[in-house]
């Protein structure tokens, strides 16, 4: 699962970043802080609960 946070956070931040330079394709960035959202309250969850597996 650690892997799949990571993946979504880069596309996250790439899909940001592309979104902030290319005005008309605005709604990447939107986008990508969708995904960021996703992704940090994916981390949180498993942050609280302690499933923490190696």
């Amino acid at each position: 699962m650690n892997i799949l946070l990571i993946i979504i956070i880069v596309v996250a931040i790439i899909l940001a970043i592309t979104g902030g330079l290319v005005q008309s394709l605005q709604f990447l960035l939107w986008v990508g802080l969708v995904l960021l959202a996703i992704a940090v309250i994916a981390w949180l969850i498993r942050a609280i609960s302690g499933n923490r597996t190696r």
